[in-house]
């Protein structure tokens, strides 16, 4: 096995509909950030061409060690609150986990983390009761490493997506002083996972067994196709301007969200002030504004350049020329260190 030289930098952010890479000018520390690449999941002829750009040409069995970020369905990061006088107990955790999230918590690789700062919570001398639980089951782990494996990439750390971009749009909210809290959706195919944050952290969170796979028999009959695949290829490949039937195909969604957030709206005496969609298909993404109209916020328009500076992250040359996604949100989160080693603050 050959590894490519570590003299730069990568980052690799893979969810079901995109792919995406950077290469920086340094692993860690202040770093240029000097291409950007996104590639279908499935156009693997695509993305040999950006691996050969990477990789020694001689050598067949070349990896590309990377710091990457991947989306279980399954994967966790919920709010939970811990009972202090109990959390010694035997079994305690488990069955709070089991009970509260309706898994089985032995299937799963978990960590509790401070739900404001992200830190490792420190079970030996919890100093106070709410926690993140973040994590992925264990069968989960080694299909999404051999993918990554299989695209020559060798992942010098895995990182569940959701848990690293919801930091960095905590974050944001802490640069950026926003006021109220946002709604953060990751729409996936079948699932969507909602997340409420805020400033002050992770304020609360959802999965809803709804995704973009439950808009297409909406999508069928409003308009009168014969059957399902037809609609799947024509919603998929937006040819057809869908914006005038985006309520109704949010329909079902939109009330579960309008739950969730009425919920906490009451709980908190807080509103939900924008909404950000950060893993829609770079074809759908016109849905996030059908969202944020439907629940009368606006969405939230992210300074990325500003706020990866502030991280001493900045921009070459060939990614400055261009605005920055929010589909690379996930991968900006890749390289952002919130707690850096002394000497890792001074480079």
């Amino acid at each position: 096995m050959l590894f490519a030289p570590k003299s730069k930098g990568f980052f690799v952010d893979q969810n079901e509909s995109l792919i995406v890479l950077a290469r920086t000018s340094a692993p860690s520390g202040p770093r240029v950030i000097e291409d950007i690449t996104e590639v279908a999941p499935e156009d693997a002829d695509a993305w040999a061409e950006v691996m050969a750009q990477y990789l020694p040409k001689k050598a067949s069995n070349a990896l590309l060690q990377a710091v990457c970020g991947v989306y279980p369905e399954n994967r966790l990061l919920r709010r939970l609150t811990l009972d202090l006088k109990r959390i010694k107990e035997a079994g305690y955790m488990t069955d709070l986990i089991s009970s509260q999230f309706r898994i089985d918590p032995e299937a799963y690789i978990m960590a509790l983390v401070n739900s404001a700062d992200g830190l490792e919570y420190d079970m030996a001398k919890p100093a106070h009761g709410e926690v993140g639980v973040c994590g992925m089951r264990l069968d989960e782990v080694l299909p999404h490493q051999n993918a990554l494996l299989e695209r020559s990439v060798y992942p010098d750390r895995l990182e569940v997506g959701s848990v690293s971009t919801v930091g960095a749009l905590i974050d944001y909210a802490k640069f950026k002083t926003l006021p109220a809290p946002t709604l953060v959706l990751e729409m996936g195919f079948k699932t969507t996972h909602s997340y409420i944050i805020s400033a002050n952290g992770l304020e609360a969170s959802r999965p809803i067994p709804q995704g973009l796979e439950a808009m297409v028999p909406v999508v069928q009959k409003e308009l009168g196709l014969k059957d399902e695949q037809s609609a799947q290829k024509l919603f998929y490949s937006n040819t057809f301007d869908f914006t005038g039937m985006g309520p109704a195909l949010i329909k079902k969604l939109l009330r579960e969200l309008q739950s969730s957030i009425g919920f906490f709206e009451v709980q908190t005496g807080q509103s939900i002030g924008q909404v950000i969609c950060t893993l829609l298909p770079p074809k759908l993404e016109w849905l996030e504004g059908a969202i944020a109209s439907q629940l009368a916020v606006a969405p939230l328009v992210l300074d990325l350049p500003e706020w990866l500076e502030s991280h001493k992250i900045t921009l070459g040359d060939r990614v400055a020329g261009a605005p920055l996604s929010r589909r690379w949100l996930g991968l900006f989160s890749l390289m952002v260190q919130y707690h850096a080693a002394p000497s890792e603050e001074k480079a």
